[in-house]
């Protein structure tokens, strides 16, 4: 059993990033943008993060130090496409391939470099608890603002007027700017949001998640956080829930390899991305149901003088 809570545990942990990640990304869809370049912002925030830490020796700068990164590049993103109207996937990508090589390129002297020692976590002293101990109360805190941030925002999506300005934003931009509403600094607002959660993701994963840095150690998780947002159907719960759900399949070849199952590691290792493409294909058997979830205007330009 004890086992299976350490399964548990490391399902949280590892469904965190991509929840963070896919938290934002649902911002910036809500609006109407689509930002594939979050491998690239991830990874850009990671190193940024990373190197924070090791200069100053405190997560929680290194944690703005990502946040600041990701929003950065979102803001360019959103400069690019809002307001000069390039093509968001073509751009997306483009960032996507710049921050691997970028981060690539800044992280050559962080390799060798090591964090200070980190601290051992013990939610109001419930991690010592048989079973459910190590797998829910041991947990940095940035896990339960994964959770709590999901809350949130369904709560300024659905109860707020903000939250319903920003969905009027990315069903119907014309609308919203015939009443008035600045939609390209709305839309600008959410990309550099979404940029911020993605760096915040990137530096959780080289601070927290595995303490060190290694060229492209995002490793696809931008890409698993984009699709989460499509297999959630733009529901922030729906988000969490797969986030976790994957990080599980992720987890679950280390579990599978420590308990001796033959399986090729290559076989394991691809499960993520497999589960992935299956989710995605079975949701896009049903094409009304997602036209029914999705923002009507994702991906499309908005141009004030049309």
């Amino acid at each position: 059993m004890e086992a299976y809570a350490l399964l548990l545990a490391a399902t949280l942990n590892a469904g965190t990033v991509l929840a963070i990640a896919a938290l934002g990304l649902l911002i910036n869809e809500k609006a109407g943008i689509v930002n594939l370049g979050a491998e690239g912002i991830m990874l850009c925030a990671a190193v940024a993060g990373f190197a924070a830490v090791v200069h100053s020796g405190s997560d929680g700068l290194g944690f703005a130090a990502g946040m600041a990164a990701g929003a950065l590049l979102a803001a360019i993103f959103g400069w690019l496409v809002i307001w000069l109207g390039t093509n968001q996937y073509a751009t997306g990508l483009a960032l996507s391939l710049f921050g691997v090589g970028f981060s690539a390129f800044v992280g050559i002297g962080y390799v060798q470099a090591r964090l200070p020692e980190r601290p051992r976590f013990n939610g109001l002293g419930l991690g010592d608890l048989p079973l459910i101990g190590p797998a829910l109360f041991r947990h940095h805190p940035l896990v339960y603002g994964a959770m709590a941030l999901a809350l949130g925002l369904i709560w300024f999506l659905y109860r707020t007027r903000g939250g319903l300005v920003l969905r009027s934003v990315g069903e119907s931009p014309q609308a919203a700017h015939a009443l008035g509403y600045p939609v390209r600094r709305i839309r600008l607002l959410a990309v550099v949001a979404g940029g911020a959660l993605c760096g915040l993701a990137g530096a959780y994963l080289s601070v927290i998640y595995t303490p060190l840095w290694v060229e492209g150690m995002v490793a696809g998780k931008g890409w698993i956080a984009l699709a989460l947002t499509t297999f959630a159907t733009w529901r922030p719960a729906r988000v969490l829930l797969g986030a976790y759900l994957f990080g599980g399949v992720t987890m679950l070849q280390f579990h599978l390899q420590g308990q001796g199952v033959q399986v090729p590691s290559q076989f394991l290792t691809m499960l993520p991305y497999l589960a992935t493409i299956v989710v995605l294909a079975l949701i896009s058997r049903n094409p009304t149901w997602i036209r029914v979830n999705m923002p009507a205007s994702l991906g499309k330009p908005f141009y004030p003088g049309a």
